[in-house]
């Protein structure tokens, strides 16, 4: 029988798909609630939706602008102004993509060369660890350390060196609900500048905030404008995690680097879809304040409701994420875990281990749950949750 080369390349070896989205197939496949992949099942909010209807109504169908339409791109400028205070020129300075992860990866390899090294907080959004070795570099990673998940400022100054071209940063983080504080981010910009690295900041969860919590974009730091590329997008904030409406805010030279990318990984975001974000984008300030309350709720419900049944939790101070050790159970595999949470309990959590690299033991004690969801869910879920007493 003639044999057949093996076709994948050594790069795709290196990672599986993801497990975060293989849990919503199973869970499915069980009738298990989802509270694994983090997308809210409640409507998003009328003014968005009827924005998208009368956008397509009204033909803007066809391709926009390959770095997004100008509204959105004005939009963008005008929010990022208000709420943090950044000028951002929209003609030169953002490139509308499908989706935060496509800004990513775009802003990856738009920036990033085979050999160079990435550095990136574990545990981490499965996605980074994957994107760098697709840009051929050398992932580096930091321990974010339970509870708090604070990290040591020698150990992160050991693994910066000439060979440093980005770290990746994720505030408020997804899975720890960790929101970098202003003198970690001051002490990340000092080694930025200092071995001229780039900082790639996820901004995503910006608006989900507790407890007083405040979300510091490290592009305000002196010296970092030129040094920061954040990446953001439409789809938590407004609940519209299917539009993929992400964006990415840099230097013009960088962005002029990742439009390139984009337009070969994309050629563009959807239009009338674009067209209605930029109404979102100009929502009044009260809109956020209600959104962090109506996600505070949730997680002191889902928290309280966790630990009442044994699980040791990490009370997350933003995002909508709860990491949870399942050694009070007596069990050390996270995998077999949630399977067993999945199938027989019937709600599906996310193994700790996919948020960490290949055989770091640490994360088979975790899993993860989302509590973006409809009360009721919560509700239906903490009563499928008694059964672990």
């Amino acid at each position: 029988m003639e044999k057949i080369r093996q076709f994948a390349s050594a790069k795709a070896s290196q990672f599986t798909e993801s497990v975060i989205r293989e849990m919503s197939r199973i869970a499915a496949k069980h009738g298990a609630i989802n509270l694994a992949q983090g997308f809210p099942d409640f409507p998003a909010p009328e003014a968005i939706k009827e924005a998208a209807v009368r956008a397509i109504r009204e033909d803007h169908n066809q391709y926009a602008i390959t770095w997004g339409t100008k509204g959105l791109r004005d939009a963008i400028a005008g929010k990022t102004k208000k709420d943090y205070g950044i000028d951002i020129d929209p003609e030169t300075q953002i490139t509308v993509c499908c989706g935060s992860t496509e800004g990513m990866i775009a802003t990856l390899l738009a920036t990033i060369n085979p050999g160079d090294e990435v550095i990136i907080f574990e545990p981490f959004y499965e996605n980074y660890g994957a994107d760098v070795i697709l840009c051929g570099a050398s992932p580096k990673y930091i321990k974010l350390n339970a509870p708090d998940f604070s990290f040591d400022q020698d150990e992160l100054a050991a693994l910066f060196s000439k060979k440093t071209r980005a770290i990746i940063l994720n505030t408020p983080n997804n899975p720890t609900g960790k929101v970098f504080t202003q003198e970690e981010l001051g002490f990340i910009a000092e080694l930025c500048i200092k071995y001229d690295t780039l900082a790639i900041t996820d901004e995503i969860y910006e608006h989900i905030l507790f407890d007083g919590a405040v979300h510091y974009p490290i592009w305000n730091i002196p010296g970092m404008g030129d040094r920061t590329v954040i990446v953001n997008g439409i789809s938590k904030t407004y609940s519209v995690t299917g539009w993929r409406i992400g964006y990415v805010l840099a230097s013009p030279a960088v962005s002029q680097s990742i439009r390139k990318v984009h337009d070969f990984l994309t050629v563009g975001a959807a239009a009338p879809l674009q067209v209605a974000a930029a109404e979102a984008l100009q929502f009044a300030p009260a809109y956020y304040q209600e959104l962090a309350s109506f996600y505070h709720v949730r997680r002191d419900f889902l928290l309280n409701r966790l630990e009442q049944v044994g699980f040791t939790c990490a009370k997350p101070a933003g995002a909508y994420y709860i990491m949870t050790d399942i050694r009070p159970f007596g069990w050390d595999d996270d995998v077999a875990f949630a399977r067993y949470l999945t199938e027989e309990i019937g709600v599906a959590v996310v193994p700790g281990s996919s948020f960490y690299r290949q055989g770091i033991a640490e994360g088979k004690q975790y899993v993860r749950f989302c509590f973006c969801k409809k009360m009721e869910t919560l509700e239906a879920a903490a009563q499928r949750l008694n059964k672990l007493r």
